[in-house]
């Protein structure tokens, strides 16, 4: 079993960056594709990212691609979304999740976090 907990959100003028964290314990994590995902009130939730293990293989939807950046550090079991020229639209509770595979599809992620706040003011 892997547990999440997500770090780093808070609240930021549009135009700024926020670095998420996403802890993970457990001896498997380095053996999931780690994703990221967001959910606005009243909506579904979003794919925004996801990496693979190896920390080579990495796929963004296009509402963050060109400004957010994920990675990963196995040796520290923690995983990151580095979000740069935050937009108020950006606004939404982050979770972290983890999957066998590479997909977009939340359903296919087993293992979830609790979510951190992103608030971005205009």
């Amino acid at each position: 079993q892997v547990h999440l907990a997500e770090s780093g959100g808070g609240l930021v003028q549009a135009g700024g960056s926020l670095r998420l964290a996403c802890a993970a314990s457990g001896p498997t994590f380095g053996n999931f594709v780690t994703g990221w995902f967001r959910q606005r009130p009243g909506e579904e939730r979003e794919f925004v990212c996801f990496i693979g293990w190896d920390n080579t293989s990495t796929y963004y939807a296009d509402s963050g691609n060109g400004r957010f950046t994920i990675s990963r550090d196995n040796a520290k079991n923690t995983v990151y979304l580095q979000m740069n020229n935050l937009k108020p639209e950006d606004t939404a509770v982050y979770s972290c999740a983890v999957a066998p595979r590479y997909t977009t599809t939340p359903n296919d992620y087993r293992y979830w976090g609790q979510g951190t706040q992103v608030t971005v003011s205009s």
